[in-house]
């Protein structure tokens, strides 16, 4: 399973030709799940094509099949026919053992061993791999800072020490450690609540910015395979497909009335899960840093007629979005972190810059990206999105 620059089919991963594509397509040929005494199979020969590089989504009902056809991807499940190819390789009746040290396996709440630290826990198959132990040490320093965590924070704490969204991270990075092509992701965000989720999904489309794995992701969430998906399998019972084809795609034109109904309602408003805050336009903040002198702040601010700044962290991370007004009645710019401070990425959509206006009650929120703060984005701007979406429908 070698590096892989491009989908053998010739389409590049999210339709992006500079995107760095470090996966392998995946092939399933008639794959068929029988269990003993049951007479419909859990999964009925299936075919499908995911091309490298991309984040396909697999979503459908309960006990429709789409979590026995991902762990037979990685043989935690075995099937009864059929064959599964990774790039060129038919790894069907390969050491199941092995295949999994190739393909990273991310599950609900992280699935970290407690007994470890998050060290250990990343660095379990790299060992099992017979790295040495410098190469893994710092693999495991690069992985966690991929997925924003401190290595000297966070290396030598335990998982009950860690929050469930710094559990979620680190069994993202665990999932990375031996670089494979192929992540598998089963409901990896379920378990943590809406604004973490919301940050974690962010998280992953930058890291998959970065590395371009092959990502097959199981949610129940139809918002979410949106979001993250570069195309999305709606399943039926036995793991049937019914559509399988870009989120645009089936928003604008579901195959049968079982994908309307799955959609549900409110496609409309759904359409805003195609558009990220970094399509929008953004107003420029004042940015400034904590332990500024409060004075020159606000003349700076009341200079450029704001009259709100965003407070950062010495990593320029923002930690609050005080008034002007308030600031005038301090010495210096405060350190304090307010928590329930309103922050999206500029890969979050507008339905997540909405919710997290609405969970604030605030009527904007402070953009970020890679540089840190990037701008802000107010209700006005979600507001005219909306519009501009149900004349286009209704035109």
């Amino acid at each position: 399973m070698s590096e892989t620059t491009a989908d053998p089919t010739g389409a590049t991963a999210a339709g992006d030709s500079s995107r760095r594509v470090s996966g392998v397509s995946i092939r399933l040929e008639g794959v068929t799940k029988r269990y003993p005494g049951q007479a419909a199979p859990a999964v009925d020969a299936v075919d499908l094509h995911i091309p490298a590089g991309e984040m396909v989504m697999f979503v459908g009902p309960s006990g429709c099949g789409k979590t026995t056809l991902l762990k037979m991807l990685n043989r935690l499940v075995e099937p009864t026919s059929g064959k599964i190819f990774l790039g060129d390789e038919d790894v069907t009746g390969q050491d199941a053992d092995a295949l999994r040290r190739r393909i990273g396996y991310v599950i609900q709440a992280g699935g970290l061993f407690p007994h470890m630290t998050v060290a250990t826990n990343v660095g379990l198959v790299p060992g099992m791999l017979k790295w040495d132990k410098r190469r893994i040490a710092a693999r495991v320093d690069d992985l966690l800072e991929l997925v924003g965590l401190d290595p000297e924070v966070y290396r030598d704490r335990y998982p009950r020490e860690l929050s469930g969204g710094q559990q979620q991270r680190v069994g993202v990075a665990r999932a990375l450690a031996a670089d494979p092509p192929v992540l598998l992701m089963d409901e990896p965000f379920g378990a943590v609540d809406p604004i973490t989720r919301q940050r974690l999904q962010d998280e992953l489309l930058r890291i998959q910015e970065e590395l371009g794995k092959t990502i097959v992701f199981v949610t129940h969430d139809f918002d979410e395979a949106v979001k993250l998906g570069d195309r999305i399998v709606v399943f039926d019972v036995g793991a049937r497909v019914v559509q399988y084809d870009t989120p645009e795609a089936i928003l604008a034109s579901p195959a049968e009335e079982y994908v309307t109904d799955f959609v549900g309602a409110g496609a409309t408003l759904k359409q805003l899960t195609l558009t990220r805050v970094g399509e929008v336009e953004l107003r420029t903040p004042q940015v400034a840093r904590a332990g500024e002198d409060a004075a020159d702040v606000v003349r700076r601010a009341s200079a450029a007629g704001e009259q709100y700044v965003v407070v950062v962290d010495r990593r320029g991370r923002p930690i609050s979005w005080p008034s002007v007004a308030e600031l005038s009645r301090a010495s210096t710019v405060p350190a304090t972190v307010d928590q329930r401070l309103p922050v999206v990425d500029l890969r979050s959509t507008l339905n997540d810059a909405l919710d997290t206006m609405l969970a604030a009650s605030q009527g904007g929120v402070v953009v970020t990206g890679r540089d840190g703060v990037a701008g802000v984005m107010v209700v006005e701007t979600v507001m005219a999105a909306i519009q501009r979406t149900r004349d286009e429908v209704q035109g």
